[in-house]
Parts: C-alpha cells; sequence; structure tokens
C-alpha cells in the first residue's frame, strides 16, 4: 500500500487499494445470481454445501474466543470485522470456492490406475478422505490470508476509523486468528503424510506471501514503459490470487495417484480460472458503472494497469492530477472517466476470455460427468459480467 516515502499519491493508492479488500467476487445483482447458482449446483455434486467445510475449526474453542473479542471492534472501521462479517454471511458464495473447485477436480479425475482397490474402497462420492481434508485445508490457508490482510498500517490513521486503541487491538487479532488457521492448516497438511503435496501447499503459501508483499509496496509507476506488456500484471496476479488454487489442484491430483499429466491440467485448470476470477473482479467497476457515479477501484486493477501502459507516463500523470480535488483527494468518477476513454477496459476483457477458454480447455481431458460439466459452468461464469 506504499508508494515512495514522501509521494504525494501515497495516501490515494493506500486508500484506494484498502478499500477494495472486500470478499465478493461479483458486485452486479446479474452476475451474482448467476454464480450463486452455478456454485449451488457444484455444491451438490461433491455431496455437501462446501460452506461447512471449516466448521470443526470454526467451531474450537480458539475461534469462539477470538469471535467474542472482534465484537469489540464493532463501530470501528478495522477491516477484520468486516472479514468475519463475510465469512458468517457469505451471500455470494465466494469464501469456499477454492475447496469446491479441488472437490470437483477429485471427483471428475475419478480414481487412477495406480491407486490401489482398498484406496478406492475409501472414497465418498467418488472422492476420496485426503482430497476432502486437502480442500479444508485450501480454505484454511485462504482465510488465514484473508485475515492477515485486513491488519491496518495504522500510520494512516484517522479518528473516522475508531478509537486508536481499538485499532490497534483489531491488528493484534487479525495476527493472531490468521496465525491460528495457518497453523491449523499446516499441522492438517502434515497429516495427509505426502511429501510431493506438503512442498506444493508449502510452496503456495510462499507464492501468497510474495504476492502480498507486491500488492503492499506496489508504485503507480510501476510497468510505465514502452507499449503494452500484460504479463508482469499476470505474474502478480498469479502470486496473490491463484497459486494456492492452482497448486490445490494439482496436489488432489497428486493424492488420487494421477500421472504427471493430469497434475499438470489440474495446475492449468486453478491457474487461469484464479486468473480469469481476478479480472473478473477487477473489471466490475469499470463495465458496470455509470460515467459520474459515485465508485472506488484500486489503482493496481487490471485495466488500470494497462491503461497506464497504454497512455504512459507523463499523460498518466497529468490524468491523476486532473482527477485530484481540493482536499487533495483522488475523484473515483474522473480517473473512471479517463480509463474508460482509452482501451485498457476492453483488453483486460480479452484477457479474462482468454483465461477463461484456457481453463475449459484444460477440463476437456478429463472423462465426461457431472463434475466436469460443473467445472466448465464455473469457468464460463467468469466470462459473465
Amino acid at each position: 500500500m506504499f508508494l515512495a516515502p514522501g509521494s504525494s499519491l501515497t495516501r490515494w493508492v493506500s486508500v484506494s487499494v484498502r478499500g477494495l479488500r472486500g470478499l465478493s467476487l461479483f458486485s452486479s445483482s446479474e452476475s451474482s445470481s448467476n454464480w450463486s447458482k452455478v456454485v449451488s449446483d457444484a455444491e451438490k455434486i461433491v455431496g455437501y454445501p462446501t460452506s461447512f467445510m471449516s466448521l470443526r475449526c470454526l467451531l474450537s474453542d480458539e475461534l469462539s474466543n477470538v469471535a467474542m473479542h472482534v465484537r469489540k471492534l464493532v463501530g470501528t472501521q478495522h477491516p477484520l470485522l468486516n472479514t468475519a462479517r463475510g465469512f458468517v454471511y457469505d451471500s455470494k458464495n465466494n469464501l469456499q470456492m477454492r475447496g469446491l473447485i479441488v472437490l470437483l477436480l477429485s471427483k471428475a479425475a475419478g480414481p487412477s490406475h495406480a491407486a490401489s482397490e482398498l484406496l478406492t474402497k475409501d472414497m465418498v462420492s467418488g472422492i476420496y478422505p485426503s482430497q476432502r481434508n486437502l480442500a479444508e485445508i485450501t480454505e484454511l490457508i485462504h482465510t488465514a490470508f484473508l485475515v492477515h490482510r485486513g491488519i491496518v498500517n495504522l500510520k494512516e490513521w484517522t479518528v473516522s476509523d475508531g478509537p486508536l486503541k481499538d485499532m490497534e487491538f483489531g491488528n493484534k487479532m487479525a495476527v493472531l486468528s490468521g496465525d491460528f488457521l495457518l497453523a491449523n492448516a499446516c499441522t492438517g497438511l502434515a497429516e495427509l503424510n505426502d511429501t510431493k503435496v506438503v512442498e506444493l501447499i508449502s510452496s503456495a503459501i510462499a507464492d501468497l506471501v510474495q504476492g502480498i508483499y507486491y500488492e503492499n509496496y506496489y508504485n503507480v509507476e510501476d510497468g510505465l514503459g514502452d507499449g503494452v506488456d500484460t504479463t508482469p500484471w499476470e505474474d502478480q496476479a498469479f502470486l496473490s490470487h491463484g497459486a494456492l488454487l492452482a497448486k490445490s489442484c494439482q496436489a488432489a491430483m497428486q493424492l488420487a495417484k494421477h500421472d504427471r499429466e493430469a497434475q499438470r491440467l489440474a495446475y492449468l485448470y486453478g491457474k487461469h480460472l484464479s486468473l480469469g476470477h481476478k479480472l473478473n473482479s477487477d473489471l466490475q467497476p469499470f463495465v458496470k458503472s455509470r460515467l459520474g457515479a459515485m465508485t472506488s477501484f484500486s489503482l493496481s486493477a487490471a485495466p488500470v494497469v494497462f491503461h497506464r501502459q497504454i497512455v504512459g507516463k507523463e499523460k498518466w500523470h497529468q490524468q491523476l492530477q486532473e482527477a485530484k480535488t481540493l482536499r487533495n483527494q483522488l475523484d473515483y468518477s474522473k480517473l473512471l472517466a479517463a480509463v474508460k476513454s482509452e482501451k485498457g477496459v476492453s483488453l483486460a476483457v480479452d484477457l479474462c476470455r482468454y483465461h477463461s477458454n484456457r481453463a475449459l480447455e484444460a477440463i476437456q481431458a478429463f472423462p465426461s460427468s457431472e463434475a466436469r460439466s460443473a467445472l466448465e459452468n464455473i469457468a464460463s461464469a467468469v466470462n459473465k459480467f
């Protein structure tokens, strides 16, 4: 969330990023309704609603104590409160999506020829118990990082955020509760007794840390070179939003003793689906909002990043200055109009469709089934704006 020290744009970028760390993927009611139906249909295939996957952990004594303390943050603007509220009331079915994808891929791939007959007998609804455990571990890791991302930079604290002592307390709770979830995930990971799976998920955690570090120290001048290159944005987005799902999908194939090709295809599906999700989320303010309407977005959103590359450094800084208000804040409606006037939005839409199609291609190698159809529907839903 920081630019170089002393930069006049530091506060702008910090507010734009901090204000957009919500939990929902789709903001429009039409897209949300379509997405919820796709998820609901998919959950029926894997045997039970994935919203209950982490119930055992969430109802533990440790988390119950955390929940009691989080109530002290009511009335403040601490992000941990919104994260907790979103986890309890996930109306748009986004928080458990990673676990659901892992379960669907596990069911779509089925048992491998290398799996023993005894191992196959343990399957429930076509999914091994170890794969269900992996899905829960994936969700715990994702939730832990969601909680950790809610830590507030107290150097930017204002009176409107709430009492300083409450914000400090919220930060402590975010650190401790996130660490608790991550520790539970790591314990479950060790219990899978598969060194390759441990290596895959451990590397995904490292990728998440690296990706969030890049986000926090994002500079508005990054990527302002000659021409348009989407690769840097894709690389960073994969670390913070795609690595966990991609490597969890691969790990699910490893647990069922599938060959390297099946693992590669599962990895590609998770990777491209995640990038398509991220692009769809970044595009929402630009494809749904009306010019002049009050809205906000991150300056690291894909359409903005591509727009900066198209117009160049000089014009980009000029547009930022023109969008600056008398209170030294950013008028998002003006900047939104500027981004919409160029091809950054259409480039992001095309890239979203590309990743959706690549995810669909990857899943075609798996046998035709209800689970594969659900995975295809989820990949197609990414294209709905």
